[in-house]
């Protein structure tokens, strides 16, 4: 099988041509979108079959949904996952993991103060859960209070400093506290890399250190199977489209937040986010055309000619005179 991965990559690079619109490629990048595999179907069904069983345990049963959730999860039937899960901690309360991604379900939908109780409860039954502590930094930072994500953010770069996406998002949330120390911190863990991990290449992109063309390049011709291929574009499209957004190039950034969505790898956070990012995109055009409006309506009620006295008096007389 190993031959129709590396063919598969080899025809994208054939049809791709060379990245986005931005950087001159004809058409993006693109993986054959993910589906469901036969050993999900198969696990979804042992697990329908099981939770139908009378003689199965509370704690048992918990991990059950909890199973099922993430393969829902994992096939983008997040309502569904949203039951298995919510059923999950009814027979079980004290699940760090299930609270976490229920924040991040909540931070989805743009549900903050429900994303906060969550990923709170998911802190405070295990401290030590790095994912919920991220995540809370991040729907803390898309509910605009940045202050504390900066410090959460902060906080969880300082526990893995080596780690390239904790110092991608501190990044993001830190352009909203003082974006001049925000990009001059960013710059510096960027060139004290100590490693050739993928997230730095998204860092060099992020900071314009490495070229989209180059970017995609090198992602073409050392990505070898098309799940990894994926995955990595949907990073790649999501963190181009936020530095986008961050220039006001709204255009570019909705088209890149699509294409991080177009590979169906619905656990990733960044296909998550790609939705809070265009509904804040989308808020921001709306705005801005009711304000052009406003603008509009106020220039042109000041332009109207208006009635001079001289032309009032003699109004004023005609009147009188009928």
């Amino acid at each position: 099988m190993n031959w129709i991965r590396v063919a598969l990559v080899g025809a994208v690079l054939v049809l791709s041509g060379c990245a986005s619109n931005s950087s001159g490629w004809g058409y993006p990048p693109m993986a054959v979108p993910l589906q469901p595999s036969i050993q999900q179907e198969i696990q979804l069904s042992r697990l329908d079959q099981l939770l139908l069983r009378p003689d199965v345990d509370d704690i048992t049963r918990s991990k059950m949904f909890y199973e099922r959730g993430l393969i829902n999860d994992s096939l983008g039937l997040r309502d569904l996952a949203r039951v298995d899960f919510t059923q999950s901690l009814n027979l079980k309360p004290d699940q760090s993991d299930v609270f976490n991604i229920l924040g991040v379900y909540y931070t989805q939908n743009t549900d903050f103060d429900g994303a906060y109780e969550a990923l709170d409860s998911a802190l405070e039954l295990d401290p030590s859960n790095q994912f919920a502590e991220r995540n809370l930094a991040i729907a803390l930072y898309y509910g605009e209070r940045y202050d504390q994500a900066y410090e959460i953010a902060t906080k969880h770069y300082n526990d893995a400093p080596r780690d390239p996406y904790r110092a991608i998002w501190l990044y993001w949330i830190g352009l909203e506290v003082d974006a001049k120390v925000a990009t001059e911190t960013f710059q510096k863990q960027y060139q004290q890399r100590a490693d050739e991990d993928f997230g730095w290449d998204l860092a060099g992109l992020i900071l314009k250190e490495t070229s989209e063309d180059e970017f995609y390049k090198k992602l073409l011709t050392t990505t070898r199977n098309n799940v990894a291929l994926a995955e990595k574009l949907t990073e790649g499209y999501f963190y181009l489209a936020k530095r986008y957004q961050h220039e006001g190039d709204y255009s570019n950034a909705i088209a890149l937040y699509k294409l991080a969505m177009a590979g169906n790898v619905y656990e990733y956070v960044e296909h998550r986010y790609s939705f809070v990012e265009l509904g804040k995109i989308y808020q921001s055009l709306r705005e801005l055309q009711e304000q052009k409006i406003k603008e509009q309506q106020a220039l042109e009620a000041k332009e109207a000619p208006t009635v001079d006295s001289t032309e009032k008096e003699i109004l004023k007389e005609e009147a009188l005179t009928e």
